[in-house]
């Protein structure tokens, strides 16, 4: 599916399944002072939004997974579209009660829903798998999650009939706990299975009755309880995995533990990480083993890394595919580019996209390219622009070599053959094309077509005037 055309519920599309997966979305996030929405800050390269459907598509095919989206509801679409999911728009944000009530004709027809909060990216599969299955074991109207976090204030407490009860006849938030329940440790943590026949038939019933004057799903656990539908507790030993972020401080503790725990993992698999905590790592990174991370290195993205590679200090890669026994040195940024195994880059070389770098290609300091493809065994040691171009097997590029590909219209594409030799300071104006075993003298300023094995030089011929700085200091003292 493409960006630009969101899937948004209608009752044509329908689902065979039994689950579906409602996401929150709609939230402002106001305490995190932006104007992004919440959902679409990132953690660990990614969007809040974006981990949460990952860890529910994991469960649940895409149209079975609805995000109910507010504010900036627009942005958010467009920025997970790709995913496949579909959205349920809550026009007037009036609390997570009241977006589920906006979700009811999308949901009704399957057996069991899970809530899920777009903003608490550190949700695994796993999680939601036992949860649902512990719901339907329990043959349960609304199962919460709870947890006792080490520092319970600011979370709604569970309230038991009894002590170790799974039953639960209420939830109670922070700003309403009587001075006794304020001790209470239980924590609801935000993430529910519900049996969607009885979620539907009481969920009108919810109240404003809070110091928000907003709808709240939590009180659908007093609600069904006193109409005696079951209500039970899914407790889990990890409530880190379930937290939220409501600054940006708090989002940045988020993503620095999502980071640790990508090097942990490649760690784990055998790359050596040097100083992993100045590295800035996304979870989607790939590395094979024996590969050698230097303190510093930012990987980004859909990145790959063969075995026996080195990256070295300050280098940036996002989006790139490299194969094994590469060499990255320091302060060299890639980006959307592939490159094949034994090729050396930098230090202080600029791989933009587009760029397919093939084995053994030599690639030095204060060398850019863009949409170029280097051929096996291709050298640009020094001060180079390769742009729109392709280079063939062997060549070697001078330093202060330029490929200028731009006319301030269109681009155009320079080709050199195989053997070639391009002498230093040389431009190549594109589009022309250079063949095998061909030399262009440094210098030169290439306009046309260079037949293969000729030698092309283009440049003013030196002129030479002997004894003429004395000649002008004579004439100078005078």
């Amino acid at each position: 599916m493409n960006q630009t055309s969101p899937l948004v519920w209608s009752e044509e599309l329908g689902s065979n399944s039994k689950l579906a997966v409602v996401i929150m979305a709609a939230g402002k996030g106001t305490r995190l002072k932006s104007r992004r929405p919440k959902v679409l800050h990132e953690i660990g390269g990614r969007p809040l939004l974006s981990h949460v459907i990952a860890a529910a598509a994991e469960i649940a095919s895409p149209q079975d997974i609805f995000a109910v989206v507010g504010h900036e509801a627009e942005k958010v679409k467009a920025a997970v579209a790709s995913t496949g999911i579909r959205f349920v728009e809550q026009t007037e944000q009036r609390g997570t009660g009241h977006a589920i009530q906006c979700a009811k004709e999308a949901i009704k027809s399957y057996e069991s829903i899970l809530v899920l909060s777009g903003d608490a990216p550190l949700i695994q599969s796993a999680t939601l798998a036992a949860l649902i299955a512990f719901h339907q074991a329990q043959q349960a109207a609304m199962t919460l999650t709870s947890a006792e976090p080490s520092e319970p204030t600011g979370y709604g407490r569970v309230i038991h009939p009894s002590p170790g009860s799974l039953e639960v006849v209420n939830i109670i938030e922070q700003k309403m706990l009587s001075p006794e329940q304020v001790a209470l440790r239980e924590v609801n943590m935000g993430l529910y299975a519900f049996g969607t026949a009885p979620l539907l038939s009481h969920l009108d019933t919810l109240t404003t009755n809070n110091p928000h004057g907003e709808l709240y799903l939590t009180d659908m656990a007093q609600v069904l309880s006193a109409a005696g539908e079951r209500v039970v507790a899914f407790k889990t030993s990890d409530p880190d995995e379930l937290l939220g972020a409501n600054t940006i401080a708090e989002m940045m503790a988020l993503d620095a533990h999502l980071r640790m725990t990508a090097a942990r993992r490649l760690m784990a698999a055998g790359v050596t990480i040097y100083r992993p905590e100045t590295c800035l790592i996304d979870s989607s990174v790939q590395v094979a083993p024996d590969t050698v991370i230097e303190p510093f290195v930012q990987l980004l993205g859909s990145t790959r890394i063969g075995a026996d590679s080195r990256i070295r200090s300050y280098s940036v890669i996002e989006n790139c595919t490299l194969g094994e026994d590469v060499l990255i040195r320091q302060s060299s940024v890639l980006s959307d580019s592939t490159i094949a195994n034994g090729a050396r880059i930098g230090p202080f070389a600029h791989i933009r996209p587009g760029c397919l770098i093939g084995e053994d290609v030599h690639i030095g300091n204060f060398v850019e390219a863009k949409k170029a493809t280097l051929r096996k065994g291709v050298k640009a040691g020094h001060l180079t622009y390769l742009g729109d171009a392709v280079v063939d097997e062997r060549t070697n590029i001078g330093a202060g070599v330029i490929t200028c590909n731009y006319d301030g219209v269109n681009k155009h594409v320079t080709s050199i053959g195989k053997d070639a030799f391009v002498g230093s300071d040389s431009t190549l104006v594109a589009p022309v094309s250079v063949g095998d075993r061909a030399y262009i003298g440094a210098g030169s300023c290439i306009t046309q077509d260079v037949a293969s094995d000729s030698l092309a030089v283009a440049r003013s011929r030196q002129v030479t005037k002997e004894g003429w700085a004395s000649a002008r200091g004579a004439q100078q003292a005078k």
